[in-house]
């Protein structure tokens, strides 16, 4: 499994042969746009965490392009559906398995609503199980008690937990939080897109280390292989 980082929380995930593109906030992301061109993006699914502009805004260019499949909560998927789009609706607590291998919808705390005002239901995260790795997407959220619950049913290979504080967790309660989902290895994201979200890299690598975990900020473009 190869993850490539685009920014804030977006990625694509290299499963065998398909494309899994996460959250694409590209077009719009200041510190991605001039790097990443959407029209080199490939994408088999696409997975949406949630409705805010920083993680649909490329989604309906890059599936249409691609004639990719959108995996999100009920909501979303009818959001998109209702556009003509190929969706495959979620709610937390819900597996399926796909060809790439097998998602399942967890819990997030955040909000959840459209740039155009429609609502995006309960944001949540992804567990995903392919290619003999398992790896916790949080998506935007909180520190919550629920990230207890999947070292109760998964083996984490890599835990992809947002870092920038302000509308997520922050540092040190993302330490926490790797603790809770039993993982010693994590992907920073949300994280120095905007003044709100600015962190000191090497204060967070300070404190993950001093947990014994491992902290990649990766750079726009670079990718970590499983």
């Amino acid at each position: 499994m190869k993850i490539t980082f685009y920014g804030q929380n977006s990625l694509v995930i290299e499963v065998d042969d398909y494309q899994i593109v996460v959250d694409p906030f590209i077009s719009a992301n200041p510190n991605a746009k001039d790097k990443i061109e959407i029209k080199d993006v490939k994408a088999d699914f696409i997975l949406v965490t949630h409705a805010h502009g920083d993680h649909v805004t490329d989604v309906e260019t890059i599936a249409k392009e691609n004639d990719a499949t959108i995996v999100s909560n009920a909501e979303i998927a009818t959001y998109y559906g209702e556009k003509g789009f190929t969706t495959h609706p979620m709610n937390h607590g819900g597996s399926w398995q796909f060809p790439f291998g097998k998602l399942k919808y967890v819990n997030a705390i955040h909000s959840s609503t459209f740039p155009d005002g429609t609502s995006g239901g309960n944001p949540g995260g992804f567990v995903l199980q392919a290619g003999g790795k398992t790896v916790y997407i949080a998506g935007d959220t909180a520190l919550t008690f629920d990230m207890k619950l999947i070292p109760m049913f998964f083996k984490l290979d890599l835990a992809i937990l947002p870092i920038g504080d302000n509308f997520t967790m922050g540092i040190d309660e993302a330490v926490v939080a790797a603790d809770f989902v039993a993982c010693d290895t994590i992907l920073g994201c949300h994280y120095d897109t905007f003044g709100y979200i600015e962190i000191d890299h090497a204060e967070a690598q300070e404190k993950f280390t001093k947990a014994n975990k491992k902290l990649h900020l990766l750079e726009i473009g670079e990718s970590i292989t499983l």
